[in-house]
């Protein structure tokens, strides 16, 4: 089991429940149809990462508008 942060699992939480529109579209076009589990906002360690496979130890992050926003930069 990979460790996490448990102070994480609420923020996780929120960030699943409010998906940006590249999140939901990757989710929904293709991730959410693959023969894995893929996890939406898993808690890594001290990171909330966008998708998780554990099966193939694999992190999904995806880069949208939100990083174009002043306060993300």
């Amino acid at each position: 089991m990979i460790p996490y942060n448990k102070k994480l699992v609420s923020n996780a939480r929120t960030l699943r429940k409010n998906m940006t529109p590249e999140e939901k579209h990757l989710w929904y076009d293709f991730l959410k149809r693959l023969p894995f589990n893929v996890r939406r906002q898993h808690n890594i360690e001290n990171y909330i990462v966008d998708f998780y496979i554990a099966e193939k130890k694999i992190v999904i992050e995806v880069d949208g508008r939100q990083h174009l926003l002043p306060e993300h930069k």
